[in-house]
C-alpha cells in the first residue's frame, strides 16, 4: 500500500509518502523543493553520489514520526543548506523549501 499526503510546514507544502513494506517497517519520505527527509532505507552513499540534499531519521513508522525524530545523517548538500545531525526532521524539512 502507498499513501501520499500533504505535509504543511510554516505555510509551505511538502509531499509525504509512506510505502508499506512486506513484514518490515514502512518506507517513509517527505519531499520539499530542495531536499528530502528519508527513513533509514536511504543509501547514504547513493544520496551523496547524486548530490541529493537529504537527511535520514531512523526508527519511524509514519510521516509524523519522521518529522519529530532527530536527524541521524545529513548529506553534504543538506549540510550546505543548514541541516545538522540532531535537529528534528521538521527542522530539516524547513531548510528544503
Amino acid at each position: 500500500m502507498i499513501k501520499q499526503m500533504e505535509v504543511k510546514v510554516d505555510g509551505k507544502v511538502a509531499i509525504g509518502i509512506k510505502i508499506q513494506m512486506p513484514d518490515t517497517p514502512p518506507l517513509i519520505m517527505i519531499r520539499g523543493d530542495k531536499g528530502v527527509v528519508f527513513c533509514g532505507y536511504l543509501n547514504p552513499e547513493s544520496a551523496e553520489k547524486f548530490g541529493l540534499a537529504a537527511v535520514i531519521v531512523r526508527g519511524v513508522n509514519s510521516v509524523d514520526e519522521a518529522l519529530a525524530k532527530p536527524v541521524s545523517y545529513c548529506t553534504k548538500k543538506a549540510e550546505s543548506l543548514g541541516a545538522k545531525v540532531g535537529m528534528s526532521g521538521k527542522e530539516a524539512l524547513r531548510l528544503f523549501f
